[in-house]
């Protein structure tokens, strides 16, 4: 698994583990220069570069991916079952600069592409890739229904996602089933969009953005986790897959049930123009003022359930863990 310490790649391999699997950590490295020292150097200073014992003599081979695109080092994980690649720079972080776009696109696409070639390289590939996605794909849409079947949109995103999926499904070349995990909005109070706005909320100064009609397609981090854990096992799971909970809201229904839940007013209203001065007019387009009314058509046909389909009943239950 890459992107293990991610708000869902943690709950994730948490909850693998204590189902009986193994999960290997898959770290972000780097080769260095021909004529240098042959192992990897990390490419941050959060994540040490991993490695794998070896069964003819128990010495060890380094293990990462290059996020940038380089030569990953992936020998240690042949004969795997499946592979679940979950990393990608923060899309939220800091304002879209010529910088921050360049690590968005490069990681997603050039680091799938990497990973996968690499996987392709193995005597023994694994038969089930899953690759994180995003919902992005779909870009702004207003009302309209979206399903697995919609066209792509328009926008940075919606080509990061579209060139990251085409590099995602070429492990299909190697015999691997992959599925493509267009995640909408995670709710937790550890961390994502909740995560943040919950103190605001909490404080009394939460309110809509903009006009408040625009959709927000979201399920809480269980779901996303169980959903995950539902494509990597069940054989019939194959291509894009909605990871959203059936019932999206619009922003300003989702500020109404947020302000219910904390027991606070929900008056201010910050207007479109405000946000693109912030975030700048291409980010606060594309994250905080997008409208995806996004359905889970091919969980719901798989037979997937979901446990928080209420947005209500989801948050009630979320912000009373955290107390």
């Amino acid at each position: 698994m890459t992107g293990s310490h991610g708000l869902i790649g943690s709950t994730l391999a948490r909850e693998l583990t204590g189902a009986g699997h193994t999960v290997i950590e898959v770290p972000r490295g780097t080769s260095r220069a021909p004529g240098s020292d042959a192992s990897p150097a990390a490419t941050d200073s959060t994540q040490t570069v991993g490695s794998v014992d070896q069964p003819d003599g128990g010495q060890t081979s380094p293990l990462f991916f290059d996020p940038d695109g380089g030569p990953s080092s992936l020998a240690g994980l042949e004969g795997v079952d499946a592979v679940i690649h979950l990393a990608g720079e923060p899309i939220g972080d800091h304002r879209w600069d010529a910088r921050i776009r360049s690590r968005v696109y490069s990681s997603r696409v050039y680091g799938t592409r990497s990973l996968v070639t690499a996987l392709s390289e193995l005597a023994k590939p694994p038969k089930t890739v899953l690759v994180a996605s995003a919902s992005g794909l779909y870009g702004d849409r207003g009302a309209q229904e979206l399903t697995e079947e919609s066209s792509q949109g328009k926008g940075f995103l919606a080509k990061v996602v579209a060139d990251w999926e085409a590099e995602s499904v070429k492990a299909e070349a190697f015999g691997a089933r992959v599925v493509l995990l267009r995640t909408g909005l995670v709710l937790d109070t550890k961390g994502g969009l909740l995560g943040r706005l919950l103190p605001l909320f909490r404080a009394g100064l939460g309110g809509r953005l903009a006009t408040g009609s625009q959709y927000m397609s979201w399920i809480t981090l269980g779901d996303e986790v169980r959903a995950i854990v539902h494509c990597l096992t069940t054989e019939s799971m194959q291509g894009p897959v909605n990871l959203v909970a059936p019932n999206p809201v619009t922003n300003r229904e989702f500020t109404r049930e947020l302000a219910a839940v904390v027991h606070r007013p929900a008056v201010v209203s910050v207007p479109a123009f405000a946000l693109e001065f912030v975030l700048g007019k291409e980010m606060a387009r594309e994250l905080a003022l997008v409208s995806q009314n996004i359905a889970p058509r091919a969980l719901e046909s798989s037979g997937f359930t979901f446990e928080s389909t209420s947005l209500s009943s989801a948050l009630q239950a979320l912000v009373d863990a955290k107390k």
